[in-house]
């Protein structure tokens, strides 16, 4: 069975700033505005990129959710008769090789695709539950479940989901009081380590996390699993913060009522401004690799094409790029940045491997 054509997926806030008006009222620096930042084929020549089918070779609707690299990648796409939903390797070459397939009938999701070293890590979800699955990315042996000892996992579509450090997975879940359990299992299986840390926290860069998450004003504290140590964030008296262990990002609104990203170090220094007017965030995890900082512009069509211009901001030269006048669908996980271009009737994929950015 060939893929139902589907209306391209949009950019994340558009829809949200559609409903508030702002598509209907720009600022005057979104109009008519000179040239703008350097593509990212002038800035990053050497950047590792590719251009992808959005099916695989069988007609099938492919979804990555994880790139090793800027062509290979792992990703869900149900079967051809849709009884079932798999999760595949796709190869740079275009080759596919299936590594699980559930029964859609069990309403399955293949969720928190992780990358490390030549090993596929993933989280597989039925009516029957939640489990942790392994799998070699190359050709190999079968996958093979982990543990089924999971918690009340929660994912906040982070890269940091689920974190491979010091020989282990490492997830968070609900725990009892309102506190976060720190679970972590080795590489193989074995027992289950938790750790209740009070509060509601999410991972980092491992060993640390960030707090905010039930917060309307963002991040207050960064806490050290390895030392216990805590470090509070200078946050602002005015917007949204939300941190990695290295950057703090603020979200605010100016004097009319249009947005404003800053970024700034978790003790406070180095804030600067890196876009307003109609920019808006549009990945979770706040500068990934220590030094891009993600984001889109919305313009007038937004509404119609579900589309926006996708910018990157360098923190070590202050300069922003950008990487698609007309991006939809963004997604970045294991330092790989991909997004959809195209109609609702047919699109491609793109992705860019920021870790191969000089």
């Amino acid at each position: 069975m060939l893929r139902d054509r589907r209306i391209r997926p949009g950019v994340g806030l558009v829809a949200a700033l559609a409903a508030g008006g702002l598509l209907l009222a720009l600022p005057p620096a979104a109009v008519g505005r000179p040239a703008g930042p350097a593509p990212a084929a002038l800035a990053w020549p050497a950047a590792q990129k590719a251009t992808l089918p959005a099916d695989l070779p069988d007609g099938t609707a492919y979804e990555p959710g994880v790139f090793a690299d800027a062509r290979t990648s792992a990703g869900t796409a149900p079967s051809r008769d849709g009884k079932s939903l798999r999760l595949v390797v796709r190869a740079g070459d275009g080759s596919v090789r299936q590594l699980r397939a559930l029964p859609s009938a069990r309403n399955p999701s293949f969720q928190t695709l992780t990358v490390a070293g030549d090993q596929l890590f993933w989280f597989e979800r039925s009516d029957t539950g939640l489990q942790l699955w392994a799998a070699g990315l190359a050709k190999g042996g079968p996958a093979h479940r982990v543990t089924a000892d999971t918690g009340q996992a929660r994912f906040y579509r982070s890269d940091h989901d689920l974190v491979v450090a010091d020989g282990r997975l490492h997830w968070v879940a609900s725990g009892p009081a309102g506190a976060t359990e720190v679970r972590s299992v080795a590489l193989g299986g074995g027992p289950v380590d938790v750790r209740a840390v009070p509060g509601i926290w999410r991972l980092l860069s491992w060993p640390w996390m960030v707090d905010g998450v039930a917060d309307t004003r963002g991040a207050r504290t960064l806490h050290n699993l390895a030392t216990g140590r805590d470090v509070a964030i200078a946050r602002p008296r005015k917007g949204d913060t939300d941190c990695s262990e290295a950057w703090c990002r603020i979200v605010s609104l100016d004097d009319d009522g249009y947005s404003r990203i800053e970024l700034m170090r978790p003790d406070g220094g180095e804030r600067h401004e890196i876009a307003g007017g109609t920019a808006a965030t549009e990945i979770v995890d706040v500068v990934p690799l220590g030094r891009f900082e993600v984001f889109v512009r919305i313009g007038r069509n937004a509404e119609l094409t579900g589309s926006a211009q996708l910018l990157v901001h360098e923190t070590a030269t202050r300069r922003t790029v950008e990487i698609s006048p007309d991006a939809g669908n963004v997604t970045y996980r294991n330092g790989v940045l991909w997004w959809t271009t195209g109609n609702q009737e047919s699109f491609v994929r793109h992705s860019l491997d920021l870790r191969t950015v000089p």
